[in-house]
C-alpha cells in the first residue's frame, strides 16, 4: 500500500526513514550547543528563521518528497518546532487535533515528527488513533496543567485509548499525520531526552483566517494564492537581527493560538 494510501485511511503514515541515524544525531548536537549558549529552545516557534540547520532540515528533499506525496505538489512551509521531553520527566501531550486553534482555511495541511533521539512507548512516543482524521474538528477543552507540552493544554475527552497506536521511531525516522488526526504522547519515563523535530506544511490554498498578518514559504511547487508574506530563513545560527524578528514571530503565533 502506498504512502499517499495509508494516510488517506489512517490520518498518518510512521515510520519513515527521512535521514540517517548519523545525520539526527548531528542535528542533535547542533541543536544541544544552541542549547548551552542561548538556553531552552523547547516548543518556539519558527525556528527555521532563528537556526539556519533547522530551515536546512526542514527542506530536506527525501522529506519533501514525502510530503509531495501526502500533500501534492505546491508545498509551503508554515512552521517549525522543536518538542522536547527531558528524561524522567512528567512532561506529556493531551488527546488534541493540531489544527484546532491555528485558524486555517482548509486542512491541506501536514506534520512531520522526525525523531532526533529514540522515541519509544518507554520515552512517550507518540500515539495516533487511526481514521480519526474523518471526523473532522472534535470539541476541545482547555485545561490547567503544567506538565501538558500543549500552549493552551487543549484536550479532547472520551478518546477510546484502546483504539490507539503507538508509534515509536528511531533516531531519523519520522511520522507524518493530518491536522485532524487524534494523537497524544505519555511522560518520558527514559534516562534519555526524546527529542522531536516538528513541521508544518500546507497547501498555498490554506489561508490564515484569523488575521492577515501570518507568514509561509514556498518550498517547492507553485503558489498561485500569494496568501502568505515568506519568512526569513537563518543564515547562520542565533544572529542578532534573526532574534528580533523571531520574538515578533513568536508572539504573533501564540496570540493567534489564545484567539482561535
Amino acid at each position: 500500500m502506498s504512502l499517499a494510501q495509508q494516510y488517506s485511511d489512517n490520518g498518518f503514515v510512521s515510520p519513515v526513514r527521512c535521514i540517517s541515524a548519523q545525520q539526527a544525531a548531528d542535528h542533535r548536537a547542533r541543536l544541544e550547543a544552541v542549547e548551552s549558549r542561548f538556553g531552552d529552545q523547547h516548543y518556539k516557534s519558527k525556528m527555521h528563521t532563528l537556526l539556519d540547520f533547522a530551515a536546512g532540515l526542514a527542506t530536506t528533499p527525501s522529506v519533501l518528497d514525502v510530503v509531495e506525496q501526502l500533500l501534492g505538489p505546491d508545498i509551503m512551509l508554515f512552521d517549525v518546532t522543536y518538542i522536547i521531553k527531558e528524561a524522567n520527566s512528567a512532561s506529556h501531550v493531551s488527546w488534541h487535533q493540531d489544527l484546532t486553534y491555528w485558524g486555517l482555511s482548509n486542512d491541506q495541511q501536514v506534520s512531520m515528527w522526525l525523531a532526533l533521539s529514540a522515541a519509544t512507548p518507554v520515552s512517550g512516543c507518540m500515539r495516533m488513533v487511526p481514521g480519526s482524521h474523518k471526523q473532522g474538528r472534535l470539541d476541545h477543552v482547555d485545561k490547567q496543567d503544567a506538565s501538558n507540552v500543549l500552549f493552551r493544554g487543549q484536550s479532547v475527552d472520551g478518546v477510546a485509548e484502546e483504539t490507539a497506536m503507538m508509534c515509536p521511531l528511531e533516531p531519523g525516522q519520522a511520522s507524518f499525520h493530518h491536522g485532524w488526526t487524534l494523537h497524544a504522547s505519555m511522560p518520558n519515563e527514559s534516562d534519555d531526552r526524546r527529542i522531536g523535530f516538528n513541521v508544518q506544511y500546507i497547501n498555498p490554498s490554506a489561508r490564515q483566517t484569523l488575521h492577515d498578518l501570518d507568514s509561509a514559504t514556498l518550498v517547492r511547487g507553485e503558489d498561485k494564492y500569494g496568501h502568505y508574506q515568506p519568512d526569513k530563513f537563518a543564515t547562520g545560527v542565533m544572529q542578532a537581527t534573526d532574534i528580533a524578528d523571531h520574538a515578533r514571530l513568536e508572539k504573533l503565533r501564540k496570540e493567534t493560538w489564545a484567539s482561535a
